[in-house]
């Protein structure tokens, strides 16, 4: 067998979770364990795998190469574990789940937890284009994706298909109207995600196509961020219908040229389908969505 195998798992967690804490949760190890194999297995092979950054570790070119390489052993890692530690019962294991929008993926996320609650769940929140190529590099386990596009051989459940609304502040002139339009939110401060969200990318590329342009826009840096600033009266906010947890009561309106409704899938690699964590997952997931089918 060979010597750097026991290496391997524990970067590939690492580069999987982005974090060498929560590797080392998941591996039931000290985070400095998880760091000396890592650094064992840079000193190895002589470059550098793994780059520290705000927003937490970053594969490099021969990172990448190499965690390649290593990720299908998680599959296999997890598949031989279920079988030798009952974790096919769900009283124990790790789900690494992420999205572009908290909703629907918190909701399904609530309800598995209730049914099995010894599960670890590490979920993160990423734009959209962040999202995408954390699927097609196989860091995630479950992903929830506005309108996916180019991931390669996975596997697709629709949760929800709905159009975008304009929300705005408690007694905004414009919560009155039955519809609003991109012309009249010329005039207002605008609230979107940053750069690389699929929302910003649709209202930009719309604007485009109109010959119209929003010169009042404030970039919010999470989706919590952009209700609370609503609600706050800040601005108006661009986002999916029903994407406002419905206690905040926010005021919304259609945007007449956006009527298209958008679906949010649940994606998965198709060689996972197999690991019962998984399917658990998906059922539990899409039930609500097949009743109301």
């Amino acid at each position: 067998m060979s010597q750097h195998l026991p290496r391997l798992i524990p970067f590939a967690h690492a580069a999987r979770e982005g974090s060498f804490s929560r590797a080392a949760q998941r591996l039931g190890v000290s985070q400095s364990a998880v760091s000396q194999q890592v650094a064992r297995l840079e000193a190895d092979i002589g470059q550098t795998l793994l780059i520290r950054e705000r927003e937490g570790l970053r594969l490099t070119a021969t990172g990448q190469e190499l965690f390649d390489l290593a990720e299908p052993l998680l599959t296999l890692a997890t598949a031989v574990d279920e079988r030798i530690s009952g974790l096919s019962r769900l009283d124990e294991g790790h789900l690494s789940i992420i999205a572009n929008s908290p909703r629907p993926a918190l909701g399904a996320i609530g309800r598995f937890k209730a049914l099995y609650p010894g599960v670890q769940i590490s979920f993160r929140l990423w734009d959209w284009t962040t999202s995408m190529r954390l699927v097609r590099d196989r860091q995630c386990d479950i992903a929830f994706l506005t309108e996916p596009k180019g991931l390669g051989d996975c596997i697709q459940h629709e949760m929800e298909r709905v159009p975008y609304m304009a929300y705005l502040p408690q007694g905004h002139p414009l919560s009155e109207r039955e519809e609003i339009t991109l012309s009249q939110l010329a005039a207002e401060t605008v609230l979107l995600p940053e750069e690389g969200s699929f929302t910003r990318r649709l209202v930009s590329d719309r604007l485009q196509s109109l010959g119209l342009s929003l010169p009042k826009v404030i970039s919010t840096a999470t989706f919590s961020l952009m209700q609370d600033a609503v609600l706050h009266g800040v601005g108006v906010g661009i986002f999916l219908d029903g994407a406002a947890h419905h206690s905040l009561s926010l005021p919304h309106s259609p945007i007449r040229e956006m009527p298209e409704r958008y679906a949010t899938q649940l994606v998965h690699a198709k060689d996972k389908t197999h690991l019962h964590i998984i399917r658990a997952f998906i059922e539990t997931a899409i039930a609500p969505c097949e009743a109301t089918t």
